[in-house]
């Protein structure tokens, strides 16, 4: 069940993987073709991003190396088996997630960039207040400071104990 408002279409994410084995100019065709397939069960794309080379967490069918494609589309719920069913059927596609993804309101757009501003101007107050502390001679605390004699004295102490295992 997609938490759409009644009358609205889903709108959907697909994250694909392209294998490596194909070069830059090699793997236009094959973000169009994914992007048809998309057409051609009347969806409707409303982002496609290129994501670029990286390399894998872990190999997949031998390859370390993966072309991400990030596409954004709103589809009827019933169409979207066939692109998932034609999906694993390509074999330039080493693997495929498709996700419900919410669409936000220009008011929650605008409160998260309120909130990213928010956390990012404290970070900035806190690296200042950091290097103004290292950089006025910021005491140590005598927690901070040890004392070589001491950790010697502790180290023969561990040392000369019969219960090391």
């Amino acid at each position: 069940m997609s938490k759409t408002k009644s009358g609205e279409m889903p709108h959907y994410e697909l994250l694909s993987l392209i294998s490596n084995k194909f070069s830059e100019d090699e793997v236009k065709p094959i973000r169009e073709k994914v992007n048809s397939l998309i057409l051609s069960n009347q969806g409707k794309i409303t982002l496609a991003e290129d994501l670029g080379k990286k390399r894998l967490a872990y190999p997949i069918k031998g390859f370390r190396y993966g072309y991400y494609n990030l596409v954004e589309f709103d589809l009827a719920g019933e169409n979207l088996i066939n692109i998932d069913r034609a999906l694993r059927l390509m074999s330039e596609i080493l693997r495929h997630q498709i996700v419900i993804k919410l669409v936000k309101t220009a008011e929650q757009i605008a409160e998260d960039k309120k909130i990213a501003e928010k956390i990012a101007a404290r970070n900035v107050k806190e690296e200042k207040e950091v290097r103004e502390k290292s950089a006025f001679g910021g005491k140590e605390t005598d927690k901070d400071k040890v004392d070589l004699k001491d950790l010697d004295e502790k180290l023969d102490k561990i040392l000369e104990t019969n219960d090391l295992l």
